[in-house]
């Protein structure tokens, strides 16, 4: 079982879900990027088995709203704290050291409190979009997609304090085989569980998540964890959006 312990860090970092006993280990926490699909592919389970328990027991829009609120506890609000900081610090139109003194900053300024509400808003609409639908079954590789496309974040472009953070240590153990290995089981699953819709939606959330990706790096020299936060909200939102738009239908 020793061979898990790099997933069951990727799991306890990621998620609220409880895992065995782990010994500290720098270096299976750096091998734990490699699993980070896998745990997108819990959470979506997790999201799953919520809006069919809703389904099952209220209304669409309740159902939708229950598959949200298990969305942001089982990942701990962790990534929508990146989103807000980075919102903060982008939303200041301050130079680079002032946005990254802002964004690590402890409390949350009023562009962070406007882009977690209207992230929200736009993914309980689409999960009540998904659960009208009967496609439920699609949120299970919509944060795996998310978290795949970290991936290539991480590898792709510096982050910004090599020497202490989340992203410490972990381009250096992302293998080409991992990244590729990460994306033939988005592409598979996504075939398997959506067919075209799916597997398009999933493409488009890695063109936001490059296009995400891309802009934060260019206006602050990298990206950090909050950034890669904002990776996985951004690409999770615009998957969903795609997802319930109306041209499947």
């Amino acid at each position: 079982m020793k061979w898990l312990n790099p997933f069951f860090y990727a799991l306890a970092f990621f998620t609220r879900i409880p895992v065995p006993w782990l010994h500290p280990s720098e270096e299976d926490w750096k091998k734990s990027v490699a699993w980070f699909p896998a745990v997108g592919l819990v959470i979506g389970f997790v999201l799953w088995g919520a809006l069919e328990a809703g389904l099952a027991l209220f209304s669409s829009s309740l159902a939708a709203v229950l598959a949200l609120i298990a969305w942001v506890c089982v990942t701990g609000g962790l990534h929508l704290d990146g989103w807000m900081d980075l919102a903060d610090g982008l939303g200041s139109n301050r130079p680079r050291e002032q946005a990254l003194a802002i964004m690590k900053d402890s409390r949350v300024g009023a562009m962070g409190v406007w882009a977690a509400i209207l992230l929200l808003l736009l993914k309980a609409a689409a999960l009540l979009e998904l659960a009208g639908k009967g496609q439920g079954m699609m949120l299970l590789v919509v944060p795996m997609a998310a978290r795949t496309h970290l991936l290539l974040s991480i590898r792709c472009w510096p982050y910004l304090s090599p020497e202490r953070g989340m992203g410490r240590g972990l381009r250096d153990r992302l293998t080409t085989r991992s990244i590729a290995v990460g994306y033939a089981g988005l592409l598979i699953s996504s075939w398997l569980l959506g067919g075209r819709p799916l597997l398009a939606a999933a493409l488009v959330s890695l063109l936001a998540a490059w296009w995400i990706s891309r802009f934060v790096s260019s206006r602050l020299g990298g990206l950090n964890g909050d950034c890669y936060g904002a990776v996985i909200e951004g690409s999770e939102a615009v998957m969903l959006l795609v997802l319930a738009g109306s041209w499947w239908t």
